[in-house]
């Protein structure tokens, strides 16, 4: 690891403890944060088209098993943040913040543009997953080492009085590579066609990140190493063992476990909440084309992306604390009247048809399956209960359970009701007709009741979609914008870059990472579309508790 200037003690010792950051290292900063963005678009591309991904790799599996593999796969590179962190924050705690860029970013960038290359299920069967899989944990442990080195490096470069404001823009890059994402995917889906896009076109956005990584490794080039690690340095005071000493002794473990339950899960889940789970709301739950709905989201985030900003310099007057608890107690408290509200707007058939003809599963619970099968070997296709909830949930539709025990299973949907046929005992042949009569029927049942197949554009109240969007997306801006420089002030220099990269990607890549996946598997298991919706609610609503009794303000701290 070279590259870190030579500097003596003198030197150092005419360096300002904190100085103001020069116009060449404001450059610095804007280039360490535009290359983050182009990090942030790999990552997240995964996530845009998880829809399609899921009939490209996990085609062997039934639909909604294979929707949610799918956001499992994307859940994947979250799993492996926290290792990423931790090898990375090592590296950058004693070889410097700029070379570890590099190497994330160079890892980053390759497994990206493999993923545009590689074959589907039907090419290769299982490799196909297998192979998405291990990319994503590479993207994962690349990503792992990348936030903390920004946040670290910017920072230090920081004045006192204004870290707040400099890594405010560290924060909007994961904003603005997801808008980066959703524009290229939009003029790549309108260019080629949506029936194109879903054979090939997909690949296109993976392709292009060749390009974005030679742009960002240009970039990192450029930059300096930050003044604070090189007065450490030249000081002779970098750690030789940073997990250790940020990890084995108590009083910096217990500051890493107040970061994380008092702070980052609560910023974590409504990050996730409000850019990826309103999206897959959307398009999964309520039927908006996948294009519709990337171009709402767009305009939501390009609306509120400079609230990350406002937000990190008001936490520089009024402090990191308050911003963040204001903003886990607001989304814990709205987000069940919100998604009821953009259901209403979105898909304004489909909400009058669940209100005025509600759809009841009568089955006898001993006989009824988790809609969820990992290994794709039930076709619940046996007990009449699981046929009638494999079809509700392929279809969309929400529905609630009624006991009924001892009985077959029924669907009621408003006055008419649809009985379900037995199938056990008969041949494959015999099952697969009648369980075909059953749908037939039961689409005839949801269709008379006013249930649209899909979202009518025309009928979209877009205004108010994108408003409540925007509203899930300033919610964001509070928990994300201050985030970062509270993290760095929480933590010594010698340790910053491991100390604050573990909570971080364990809130983001566990707590955050996993709640598409968690969510809709509580929605598969339920039949309510909003039931999900309660993982973060209680992971918002406890860490605004712990915040508020353990959190300490920050945002006056020197931070050499």
């Amino acid at each position: 690891m070279s590259g870190i200037p030579e500097i003596t003690a003198d030197d150092a010792a005419g360096l300002p403890s904190q100085h103001k950051a020069t116009h060449n290292e404001k450059l610095v900063i804007l280039g360490s944060s535009l290359g983050t963005v182009f990090e942030w678009y790999d990552f997240y591309l995964y996530g845009l088209l998880a829809t399609i991904i899921t009939a490209q790799f996990f085609s062997g599996v039934n639909e909604t098993t294979g929707f949610i593999f799918a956001l499992a796969a994307f859940a994947a590179g979250f799993a492996v943040r926290p290792f990423g962190a931790l090898f990375f924050g090592r590296i950058g705690d004693m070889f410097g913040r700029k070379n570890t860029f590099l190497v994330t970013m160079g890892i980053m960038g390759l497994s990206t543009f493999l993923v545009g290359l590689l074959p589907n299920y039907a090419t290769i069967g299982v490799a196909a997953p297998l192979m998405l899989v291990a990319l994503r944990l590479l993207q994962g442990l690349a990503l792992g080492g990348e936030y903390g080195g920004a946040a670290t490096y910017v920072a230090e470069h920081a004045p006192d009085g204004k870290r707040g404001f400099y890594t405010s823009f560290i924060q909007t890059t994961a904003t603005l590579g997801l808008f980066a994402a959703l524009l290229v995917v939009i003029g790549v889906r309108y260019g080629v066609g949506e029936e194109a896009f879903k054979a090939w076109g997909w690949r296109i956005p993976f392709l292009i990140s060749a390009i974005l990584l030679g742009v960002s490794l240009w970039i990192r080039m450029q930059l300096e190493e930050s003044p604070a690690f090189t007065r450490m340095k030249a000081e002779g005071k970098i750690s030789k063992a940073p997990l250790t000493e940020a990890f084995a002794r108590w009083g910096n473990l217990k500051i890493v476990l107040i970061a994380l339950f008092g702070a980052v899960m609560g910023q974590a889940v409504v990050w996730y909440t409000g850019q990826f789970y309103a999206l897959f709301f959307l398009e999964k739950m309520l039927k908006v084309d996948g294009a519709t709905t990337n171009i709402l989201i767009a305009i939501a985030l390009l609306l509120a992306t400079p609230a990350f900003v406002v937000f990190g310099w008001l936490s520089d007057r009024i402090g990191r604390k308050p911003i963040i608890m204001a903003g886990c107690l607001l989304a814990a408290l709205t987000y069940f009247p919100l998604f009821d509200a953009l259901s209403r707007n979105a898909n304004p058939a489909l909400y009058a048809a669940v209100q005025s003809a509600p759809v009841v599963v009568n089955a006898d619970p001993a006989r009824c399956s988790v809609q969820f099968d990992p290994i794709g070997a039930n076709k619940f296709d046996l007990q009449t209960c699981d046929i009638a909830k494999s079809f509700l949930a392929k279809a969309g539709v929400s529905y609630r359970n009624a006991a009924t025990p001892g009985a077959e299973s029924s669907i009621r949907i408003g006055s008419a009701v649809v009985p379900v046929p037995v199938t056990a005992g008969l041949s494959p042949t015999a099952r697969a007709v009648a369980i075909a009569a059953f749908q037939t029927q039961a689409k005839a049942a949801l269709t008379t009741a006013g249930y649209p197949e899909k979202a009518d554009p025309a009928a979209i109240n877009k205004p108010a979609v994108v408003g409540i969007l925007f509203i899930l997306v300033l919610y964001v801006t509070m928990v994300y914008g201050p985030i970062a420089a509270l993290l760095v002030e929480l933590f010594p220099t010698n340790i910053r870059y491991s100390s604050m990269s573990l909570p971080y990607h364990i809130g983001n890549g566990w707590f955050g990472g996993f709640l598409p996946t968690v969510a809709f598997a509580m929605v598969a298991a339920t039949g309510d579309i909003y039931y999900g919706l309660w993982y973060p609610v209680l992971a918002a609503g406890i860490c605004f508790v712990a915040g508020m009794i353990l959190l300490p303000e920050t945002f006056r701290r020197s931070i050499d």
